[in-house]
This record gives structure tokens, C-alpha cells and sequence, in this order.
């Protein structure tokens, strides 16, 4: 299991070993943004609230995290970003370990592994998770600038201060595999309609959360959002791959 693998930093006192550094909150986002930029006080907050993660506190009342915390927070946002698991699953799958278990798969079936190819790929180009130029974007996912005009074009990426973010590189290479069968961005409109009304979907529901004013209803807000948009993308994979089994038949 990654989040439990042993690798604590450790403080020496007169040469001895001593227990391992604790870090604040401010500490640890400093540790994980570089590889989740997304990632706030707020969200670890919410995770803490959820059960997901229970730091120790010191006698102020101010939380303290290992290394291990560390570990199991990276564990929990690489899921949700690499595989788009609910929060639950994950919890589910926490617990078991928590209680000695040593499950093979996530509930519900899922791996570990990254979900394909091409999303090993994305994981590697936008693992800095850096605004690039148009240039760059078109170095990193090996396509013509005409792919990627055609992209700008069609709306299914834009720019902010000539740069595209991580989304955007995404969504490049995803468009870049997807032409390499013959499928160009004019044809993927659909899919940024499809997009935008689960967007307004999402939306709708949460409205009431975000229109609070404190950080804990609007990570709630957000986490919700997340949960809903996770299992549109799994009801839409379920669609897809169900007729496209049927092909084989």
C-alpha cells in the first residue's frame, strides 16, 4: 500500500535517532503542492472531518502531521485525481487496512494502476502542473499546431496569459490520441456540450453550499461537486464500454 510505506523523516538528538518531524498544515501543503497544486488547508480539513485522516493534535489544540499522515494524504488525492474515486471507496478501503486487512483491489473492483495509457501519460506531462505556451503544449503531447489551433477553435481549451494550464494539457493529449484514429476536435464538440451541462448539473446542486460564506460549507460544497462529477464520468465510461461490448458480440 503506498501511503504506508516507511520513510519518515526523523529528527537526531546527540546523535540518536529521535521520533519522527511533526509538520503543521502549512508544512504539509508546502509538501503536496508541487504534485497536487489544487490541494488547500481547507480540503485537508474536510478530509479530517470525513475520517479519512486523524492527526495528531498538541496539547494547544493545533494539528501535527507525521510522515505517515503525509503518506496517506498523497495516497487519498492521487486516487481522486488519477482515478476519480469517491471519497467513500476510498474510506472503505482505509478502514480495511486500518483494521489489518491487506485488500487487493479498492471496493467496487478498482485497481491501483493508472487506467490506461493515456492517462499514465497526462500523469506524466502535467505532473509539474505548470502553465505552458502553445509551443510547449504542442511539444508535450506530440501533436500539430494545427491539432492544438483547431483545439483553441472549437473551445475545448483556451489560454490565460498565453499559457495552458494543466486541464488544458489534459485535454490536449487526450484530443492527440484521439486524432491519431482519425477523430478530429471538430468531432469532439459534443463532448464540451456534454461537459458544460454537467457542469450546470453540478452546479445546480451545490449552489446552496457555495453561497455560504464559511470555508467549511464551501469545502463541502466543493467535495460534493467532486462526488457528483465522479459518478457522471463513471456513468458515462459504464454507457460507453457497455455498447462497446456488445460489438464483440
Amino acid at each position: 500500500m503506498t501511503y504506508l510505506a516507511r520513510n519518515p523523516r526523523l529528527s537526531v538528538v546527540g546523535g540518536d535517532v529521535a521520533r519522527p518531524v511533526a509538520l503543521n498544515i502549512g508544512e504539509v501543503l508546502s509538501e503536496l503542492q508541487v504534485e497536487f497544486s489544487q490541494v488547500t488547508a481547507s480540503k485537508i480539513r474536510f478530509l479530517e472531518e470525513k475520517g479519512l485522516l486523524t492527526p495528531q493534535r498538541t496539547s494547544a489544540g493545533y494539528r501535527k502531521y507525521l510522515p505517515d499522515d503525509v503518506g496517506r494524504l498523497r495516497f487519498i488525492l492521487g486516487l481522486q485525481r488519477d482515478q476519480y474515486l469517491p471519497l467513500k471507496v476510498i474510506k472503505d478501503y482505509l478502514d480495511a487496512v486500518d483494521r489489518g486487512e491487506r485488500p487487493d483491489q479498492l471496493p467496487g473492483g478498482h485497481t491501483l494502476a493508472p487506467r490506461s495509457i493515456t492517462e499514465q501519460m497526462t500523469q506524466d506531462l502535467v505532473a509539474h502542473a505548470r502553465p505552458v505556451t502553445k509551443a510547449e503544449l504542442q511539444g508535450l503531447c506530440g501533436s500539430s499546431t494545427d491539432l492544438i489551433e483547431d483545439l483553441i477553435s472549437f473551445g475545448m481549451i483556451t489560454a490565460s496569459n498565453d499559457r495552458f494550464d494543466e486541464h488544458a494539457q489534459k485535454i490536449a493529449v487526450a484530443s492527440a490520441a484521439l486524432a491519431a484514429h482519425g477523430i478530429e476536435p471538430r468531432h469532439l464538440r459534443a463532448f464540451r456540450a456534454a461537459a458544460d451541462r454537467e457542469v450546470g448539473l453540478v452546479e445546480s446542486v451545490v449552489a446552496p453550499q457555495m453561497s455560504r460564506r464559511d470555508v467549511a460549507s464551501r469545502a463541502r460544497a466543493a467535495e460534493t461537486a467532486r462526488e457528483i462529477s465522479d459518478a457522471c464520468m463513471a456513468l458515462h465510461g459504464a454507457l460507453v464500454n457497455g455498447a462497446i461490448a456488445k460489438l464483440d458480440h
